[in-house]
C-alpha cells in the first residue's frame, strides 16, 4: 500500500512518502495544492494522513476529496502519541510528515475517510466560525468598556455597535441557511437553537450515521474508563470537537430548564447523589441520543423514499 503523510502548516505543506528519505514541500496555496494532488495522483498514494491544524488543512482536504484521493484528518494528540509511541521525541515539520506516513500505512484501515461537505455546509462553517469570531471580540470591547474613562467607553461603544449590526447580519444568513437544510430532528425538542442547529449542520455531518455511543464519543461527551487491574479510575470525558460540545452544552442548560423529560432526567440524577455537572454531561449525552436516533429516522425514511 502506497501510504502518504502531509504536515499542514500556515505557508507549507510538506508531503512524506512512507519508505522514502526524502520530503518534498509545496505552498500551502491554490498553486501549491494543485501541485501536491498531481504529485500524489502521479504516486498513486492510496492512503493519505495529516493532521487537524485549525482550518489550514481544510482548502487540501477538499481538493484532495474532490479529485478522489482516500485522505483522513486526525487529531494532533493522536499523532503525537503516536511518535512516542515510535519513540520519536523531536519534532520538526519533516519528522512529522514521515510518521504521519507511517500511520498512514499502519492504521489506514481503522481511520476514517474525510468526506469533504457540501457546498452549503462549508458555507454554514464559515458563518459560524466567524460568528463566534465576533462574540468574543463584543465580549473583549465590552470588560475593556467597564474599566476605560468617559471618553474612550464612547469609542468602545462605536465599535460594540458596528459588530452588533455585524452579528446580527451575519444570524441572518445563518438563519436563512439553516430554514433550508434544518430536519425536524434537529428542533424537535426545547433548547434546540438556530446556534445550535448551526453547529450540527455544519460540523456533525455524521448525525444520525453513527449509534449513540459513536456519536457520543466523537462529541466529547462518552465517558472513558480509567481501570487497570482491581482499580478502577473514574470515568471522565475526553476529546471530541470541542465547538459541537460547547453548543450542546448550552442546548442542554435550557433543556434541562424547559423540557419536561430532560428537566425529569436530570432531577433524577441530582437525586441520586449525582454532583451538578456531572449530571449535565449525561443529560448531554441523552440529548445528543435523542436527535441522534431522531435523525437516523429520517435518514431511513429518506432511503425508503428514494428507493
Amino acid at each position: 500500500m502506497t501510504a502518504a503523510g502531509i504536515d499542514v502548516g500556515k505557508a507549507n505543506l510538506d508531503l512524506a512518502m512512507d519508505g522514502q528519505v526524502g520530503v518534498t514541500r509545496f505552498a500551502n496555496n491554490h498553486a501549491g495544492i494543485g501541485k501536491l494532488i498531481k504529485r500524489l495522483q502521479a504516486l498513486d498514494a492510496e492512503r493519505i494522513v495529516l493532521e487537524a491544524t485549525g482550518g489550514y488543512e481544510e482548502p487540501l482536504l477538499e481538493a484532495c476529496c474532490d479529485a478522489g484521493l482516500w485522505i483522513a484528518r486526525v487529531n494532533p494528540r493522536q499523532a503525537r502519541d503516536f511518535a512516542r509511541a515510535t519513540g520519536e521525541l523531536a519534532k520538526t515539520d519533516a519528522i512529522d510528515a514521515r510518521l504521519l506516513a507511517l500511520m498512514a500505512r499502519m492504521f489506514g484501515d481503522r481511520l476514517r475517510r474525510h468526506v469533504a461537505p457540501p457546498i452549503w455546509q462549508r458555507e454554514l462553517r464559515d458563518w459560524l466560525r466567524r460568528r463566534s469570531q465576533v462574540v468574543v471580540l463584543i465580549q473583549a470591547q465590552k470588560q475593556q468598556a467597564a474599566m476605560a474613562p468617559p471618553a474612550v467607553r464612547k469609542l468602545v461603544a462605536r465599535t460594540v455597535a458596528a459588530l452588533s449590526r455585524e452579528l446580527a447580519a451575519i444570524e441572518r444568513t445563518m438563519k436563512a441557511l439553516i430554514q433550508q437544510h434544518a430536519t425536524p430532528a434537529l428542533r424537535s425538542n426545547k433548547g434546540l437553537g438556530p446556534v445550535f442547529q448551526a453547529t450540527m449542520l455544519a460540523l456533525l455531518p455524521d448525525l444520525g450515521h453513527l449509534n449513540r455511543r459513536e456519536i457520543a464519543k466523537l462529541t466529547g461527551v462518552a465517558p472513558m474508563n480509567r481501570d487497570s487491574g482491581q482499580g478502577q479510575g473514574k470515568r471522565r470525558i475526553r476529546g471530541g470537537r470541542a465547538p459541537v460540545r460547547t453548543a450542546l452544552y448550552m442546548a442542554t442548560l435550557s433543556a434541562v430548564r424547559w423540557d419536561p423529560l430532560m428537566k425529569a432526567h436530570y432531577q433524577q440524577l441530582r437525586a441520586r447523589g449525582k454532583l451538578a455537572k456531572v449530571a449535565l454531561v449525561a443529560c448531554m449525552r441523552k440529548l445528543l441520543g435523542i436527535v441522534n436516533a431522531r435523525r437516523r429516522d429520517e435518514l431511513r425514511m429518506e432511503g425508503g423514499a428514494m428507493s
